[in-house]
């Protein structure tokens, strides 16, 4: 039997390359899956190549109302919601602290930390209402040390981290588990892409070549985890860090000949 059946899934950024990568992957399973995003065009597009048990709704994570919209539409449409992944989030446009304007930083962590702060906070009495379920908060292989140039986005993930481990001792009484997942370089636009207002992309400052795995990672390497972590199999798995990156915060895997 499916690991999702009969439980309803919200991803938000759910038309993104991951964020459409994990709902694909809990659809599969059996879930039904709530597909939030700002863009109406792809989400709605998403939701009818899925088909049953699939429904769009427009989803802005700064604004607490949009928030409960969403919420009570997952409600609505499939009677409960059982799991939170707080997908959606942007990267600003490289630039050192002292040439990072007011207006990138607050947008920045608007999205990536309160975004993600709302979601939590209008899901955990829905949760709770369905007897307990879980959340994943997205981050990244950024909120485990410093970046130059991405101050807005680092921070922004580093709190994610806290914030995290604050709503894991807050719910975990009430049957509701909440994690951490840290992708690193996954093949995705958002880093194959220029952030708005830039003109390089996150790809170009990126080789695989050095990582223990050479390789760029999927977003379906995300999703499989994503799906653990989700799933009653990881039900004693709270507060807890998730790394997938191919090995590249363990520094570079020297090439040397046998001996």
């Amino acid at each position: 039997m499916p690991r999702f059946d009969n439980q309803t899934v919200l991803v938000t950024g759910g038309t993104g390359g991951q964020g459409a990568s994990h709902v694909r992957a809990f659809h599969a399973e059996g879930a039904n899956v709530v597909i939030g995003d700002i863009d109406a065009e792809r989400g709605a597009a998403l939701a009818a190549e899925l088909g049953t048990r699939a429904h769009f709704i427009r989803l802005d994570v700064t604004d607490e109302s949009s928030w409960c919209a969403a919420v009570l539409a997952a409600e609505s449409a499939f009677g409960a919601l059982n799991v939170l992944v707080n997908n959606a989030g942007v990267q600003n446009p490289p630039a050192p602290i002292e040439k990072t304007d007011q207006a990138t930083w607050s947008r920045i962590l608007d999205i990536n930390l309160t975004g993600t702060f709302l979601g939590i906070k209008v899901a955990a009495p829905a949760l709770r209402r369905a007897g307990g379920g879980a959340i994943v908060n997205i981050a990244s292989t950024m909120s485990l040390g410093g970046t130059a140039h991405y101050a807005p986005y680092v921070a922004s993930k580093w709190a994610v981290r806290g914030l995290t481990r604050t709503a894991a001792l807050e719910l975990g009484r009430d049957n509701i588990r909440v994690n951490t997942i840290h992708p690193g370089v996954i093949a995705t636009s958002f880093i194959h892409e220029p952030a708005v207002g830039a003109t390089v992309a996150i790809a170009d400052f990126y080789s695989p070549e050095p990582f223990a795995i050479p390789r760029l990672g999927e977003p379906t390497d995300v999703s499989r985890l994503l799906l653990f972590l989700t799933s009653s199999d990881a039900s004693f798995i709270t507060g807890s860090e998730y790394v997938i990156d191919g090995g590249l915060l363990l520094g570079p895997a020297l090439q040397t000949e046998a001996a």
